[in-house]
């Protein structure tokens, strides 16, 4: 009977929410943070399904269903809700009009789910509850939106997307979208982007890489660089698609200051796999690095070298020393880390890699490619850090699930870190593809989930190394 029991407690703790009729509200709050917890589901008998928004919401009508006791069961990637008697995760709630229910559900994840930052209806359950929404309903016609990059560019944050559904027609803009937003941010609000916008169709947003040819195009390796003339620039590596797993054509392409588009500024032989800015683009010191997923690739971060392929290093094992090094002539070598607490082998398959000042340590958020399925095949995200930003990372700790869906392609936001970097923040695209499950999650599916990580829970120990070197 306990969560029977403990819906009672949250009545008798909490003062409701007045709500707007004819709705009955329901938030469900994070117990460790007082937060309002995005992505959880409510089920009716009769399976009536609801998602919270992003502010935790849920705005209930359903004729024949008001003013009545209704059970709502709960599930909730890496959130739980206390079992009753018979083994049923839900609440009973008398489902008055104009009233609400703030509900209490604890988080098994170690990060913690902040807000979705992409696509329609962040709060629209708040928003029809008649309370204040803190995003708008819908911003330049973007629905979804997949693998995010960012970086600090003329006073601003310049923001990359790839492929961005539109509400107009199941194929949207397939040639990158990109917005900018100031560089501080209140997360309790979101994110503001400022999307670029179609010349011809204002409510729909620019294709940033308007190529003749047809197919998908997707950037990766987003970074600034001062040219010869002393100008900042925006620099990324490009592909051109055929589909998923062919390549029509790649190089690099740099922004446009005056058409605020990017253009083809080399162009690449498709025998090239790995010189070239990839995945996420870190600095340190002289060079840029790339997580892709490890920074075993790096180079001068100067405007000749990054346009000059031969310029490139990858880190790599000489087969005569048997030694890691810098090396131009071979591919770079990958790494296998470790579960830390069962000391299984985690795969990594794309990741985000940062200094973090708080750690005084390397960190990276990885997800990890899992060919079982189990949990999911690529939705397990992880936390490894090292002294150097090569490795060896070791042992991982997971951080955040997503049973049966997909959330890949994870990047870290330093400048929203917060407490010294004792608590980081990353994002990554929440989607059911990959992932064999066919029922996508309303409004969440194909966009953006942020996470917070506070990098002293205990739970993280085994993938912390100590910070005396």
């Amino acid at each position: 009977m306990l969560g029977w029991l403990s819906a009672i407690c949250v009545l008798a703790a909490t003062v409701p929410t007045p709500v707007a009729k004819p709705y009955f509200g329901i938030q469900m709050i994070d117990r460790a943070t007082g937060r309002g917890v995005p992505l959880v589901e409510l089920r009716t008998v009769s399976d009536i399904c609801f998602f919270t928004d992003s502010s935790g919401w849920v705005a209930f009508h359903e004729p024949g269903l008001m003013d009545r006791d209704v059970y709502f069961a709960i599930a909730s990637p890496g959130y739980e809700y206390a079992k009753d008697g018979f083994g049923f995760h839900g609440i009973k709630a008398h489902t008055l009009p104009g009233q609400s229910l703030r509900v209490m559900i604890d988080r098994t994840n170690i990060a913690s789910r902040v807000c979705r930052l992409t696509g329609q209806g962040i709060d629209g359950h708040r928003e029809l509850l008649g309370i204040t929404p803190k995003r708008s309903a819908l911003n330049a016609g973007v629905i979804g939106q997949d693998s995010v990059q960012v970086v600090p560019y003329q006073g601003k944050l310049f923001w990359l997307w790839g492929d961005t559904n539109l509400p107009h027609y199941p194929l949207g803009q397939f040639q990158t979208s990109a917005a900018t937003s100031t560089l501080k941010h209140n997360l309790e609000d979101g994110i503001a982007y400022d999307y670029f916008a179609d010349l011809k169709f204002p409510d729909r947003v620019r294709a940033m890489v308007p190529l003749k040819a047809p197919g998908p195009v997707w950037l990766f390796g987003l970074l600034t660089v001062t040219d010869n003339e002393g100008h900042e620039r925006l620099v990324s590596h490009f592909t051109r698609r055929k589909n998923l797993a062919e390549q029509a054509e790649h190089g690099l392409v740099a922004f446009d200051d005056d058409l605020s588009v990017f253009r083809v500024i080399v162009s690449l032989e498709a025998s090239n796999t790995w010189k070239f800015p990839r995945g996420n683009a870190v600095r340190d010191g002289d060079y840029w690095y790339f997580a892709s997923p490890f920074c075993h690739t790096r180079v001068k971060a100067n405007w000749d070298s990054i346009r000059d392929p031969n310029a490139y290093e990858a880190y790599a094992l000489d087969p005569i020393t048997k030694q890691f090094a810098w090396q131009k002539d071979r591919p770079p070598s990958s790494q296998q880390l470790v579960d830390a607490e069962t000391g299984k082998p985690v795969t990594i398959h794309t990741a985000s890699i940062n200094w973090n000042t708080y750690r005084k340590r390397w960190t990276m958020i990885g997800v990890e490619s899992n060919a079982t399925g189990k949990p999911s095949v690529l939705g397990e995200v992880w936390y490894a850090e090292s002294s150097t930003i090569v490795g060896p990372w070791s042992k991982a700790t997971r951080i955040a699930t997503h049973p049966n869906y997909t959330f890949y392609n994870p990047r870290q936001h330093p400048f929203l870190d917060e407490a010294g970097g004792r608590f980081i923040y990353f994002e990554g695209t929440y989607t059911n593809t990959f992932s064999g499950n066919k029922t996508a999650t309303p409004r969440y599916e194909y966009n953006q989930l942020l996470y917070r990580l506070d990098l002293t829970d205990v739970r993280l120990t085994h993938s912390q190394h100590s910070t005396r070197n």
